[in-house]
């Protein structure tokens, strides 16, 4: 088939195509306004805007955002706070966006408790309260309370009591009643409780920890620096220690316990997970990394004594003496152990004494019972009387302690060891009096601080307890017979003379003073008492006032 010809030519018909450039350039010149005054540039863009809409989109009706305020509408102040429900706020897990998981500019919904990063119109709060109709939300940090999406602050004093339990703040004069008056205070349903016995949240296998913040949180000096300094610019683990020791003294809130998730967090990550809420751990080692890193984050120094209040309150110094003991053949080739005559002497600094138990017995009485012996804490202490020695590493020592005394002495009774093949408990008990320790017959004696035989006495503060439960046979994770180890604390109350408490994570109830030994001791923090000083002289006549 032959081809048609064209009638026309193509050049005639279309003409030569422009360039880019040139077709940008007339594009632009259109839409540039003329110097005769015509707006043809607003023409232009209201022509392409209306090229734009489709024919389908010119019956719909704009959605429009919500307006933001800086301040309520006159005559509703309080709109949306009857929405608030202070049942289900929980102020103790850590501060992280439950959708980002950021800690950057958290917000508190204060009707279902959330946690929602940010509060502008692109933010996760702002988001939850359209979603949800939920408009009332706490700043973490700051304590300031918004309305979303209106955005707006409410200075209503109807939620003091929300900011109180968020960051509680006391007084001088507070922190100083709270070891004199007894207090009674009640929660949001009518629960009675006392501040500072209060129970603590075991996430899982937390209460190991449990125990040692509860008895560091009876150190009346420690306690006071927590509650009443500003320590806003020191490091996470202050900080968040601050704040738990605040809520357990908090005597307005909500809930009759506390959780100590925010401050685990920070811990086992600190520790590089060595102390986690899913693996038990040992207290006295927990206590051990606590205190130095707490003394760290303080601005305290290794080398430079007393440079923060972790030393001042726990650090002593201890006489060690030792001498080196060394084997040698006699003339019928019997082996002699003999002691060097040089002594050598060294001082070195404690923050807990370690005590030992005497071997427990490896045979059974006449019941075929385990005997299970007693021994007495003076027993224990005359380690440390300069006299008894021990034998350690091919060397006999003596300790004994130096003044001055710390204000607070910690004692760890040594009740677990471990060899190669299996781990021992030993279960003596070890019987004291909750009152009138004597310290002095283990203190090298020093004139310009104490009189020789001139008593030190001491006070126990708290007494962290072991309790060992069986596993049942039953469980699928745990062979037969297996114990599984159980912690509680028991405090003084001072504020209540004679009057001792026992925790055991969120069960708090009293004992008697007479019962604390029974069970199985290992962990002590003993407060010194202060003595009295003489007035009218130094031969001791006249009244004495207390230091």
């Amino acid at each position: 088939m032959s081809k048609r010809q064209a009638s026309e030519a193509l050049e005639e018909l279309v003409g030569s195509p422009a360039s880019k450039k040139s077709r940008f350039d007339d594009y632009t010149k259109s839409l540039t306004p003329s110097a005769n005054g015509d707006d043809n540039h607003t023409n232009g863009l209201q022509r392409i805007e209306d090229e734009e809409e489709g024919d389908d989109f010119d019956d719909e009706v704009e959605e429009k955002a919500p307006i933001r305020q800086a301040a309520p509408t006159a005559g509703y102040d309080d709109l949306y706070l009857d929405t608030i429900d202070r049942n289900v706020l929980d102020f103790d897990f850590e501060k992280l966006c439950s959708i980002s998981l950021s800690n950057i500019n958290v917000y508190a919904c204060l009707v279902c408790g959330k946690y929602f990063q940010g509060r502008g119109p692109k933010s996760h709060a702002y988001f939850h309260a359209l979603d949800e109709d939920h408009h009332v939300y706490i700043n973490m940090s700051t304590q300031k309370v918004y309305v979303l999406p209106e955005g707006y602050e409410v200075m209503s004093k109807s939620l003091d009591d929300i900011k109180y339990v968020s960051d509680p703040r006391y007084t001088r004069q507070e922190v100083a009643e709270f070891d004199r008056k007894p207090r009674t205070s009640r929660t949001l349903l009518g629960k009675e409780y006392t501040p500072g016995f209060v129970g603590m949240n075991n996430i899982k296998e937390n209460d190991y920890l449990n125990v040692i913040v509860q008895s560091l949180s009876h150190v009346s000096p420690l306690r006071n620096y927590f509650l009443l300094e500003d320590l806003s610019k020191r490091d996470e683990l202050v900080k968040r220690t601050s704040i738990l020791f605040r809520k357990i003294w908090n005597p307005r809130a909500f809930k009759s316990h506390v959780s100590p998730h925010e401050l685990l967090q920070e811990i086992s990550l600190r520790s590089n997970k060595r102390f986690t809420l899913t693996a038990q751990s040992d207290p006295v080692e927990f206590l051990s990394w606590y205190l130095n890193n707490l003394h760290l984050g303080l601005g305290g120094s290794k080398t430079k004594p007393h440079s923060s209040p972790i030393q001042h309150i726990f650090q002593g110094k201890l006489k060690v003496e030792s001498q080196a003991i060394t084997a040698k053949a006699d003339a019928s080739d019997r082996l002699r152990f003999e002691e060097s005559t040089q002594v050598q002497t060294d001082i070195s600094r404690f923050l807990l004494l370690t005590l030992d138990l005497p071997p427990a017995p490896l045979f059974q009485d006449e019941q075929e019972a385990n005997i299970i012996p007693q021994v007495p804490l003076s027993l224990l202490l005359a380690k440390y009387n300069g006299v008894k020695a021990q034998e350690l590493n091919a060397q006999r020592k003596r300790y004994r302690l130096m003044h001055p005394l710390p204000p607070f002495l910690v004692f760890h009774v040594k009740r677990f060891s471990k060899n190669k093949f299996v781990s021992e408990r030993n279960p003596t008990i070890v019987t004291f009096d909750a009152r009138n320790l004597d310290v002095g017959p283990y203190v090298e004696p020093d004139p310009s601080h104490c009189q020789p035989g001139e008593p030190i006495w001491y006070d126990l503060v708290a007494n962290v307890v072991h309790e060992a439960v069986r596993q049942k046979e039953d469980v699928a994770d745990s062979a037969v017979g297996e114990e599984k180890k159980t912690w509680k604390v028991q405090l003084r109350d001072k504020s209540r003379e004679g009057e001792w408490v026992v925790a055991q994570d969120l069960f708090v109830e009293k004992i008697r003073e007479e019962l604390l030994y029974l069970g199985e001791t290992y962990l002590q923090v003993w407060e010194r008492r202060d003595r009295p000083r003489v007035q009218g002289g130094s031969n001791g006549k006249g009244k004495g006032r207390m230091a």
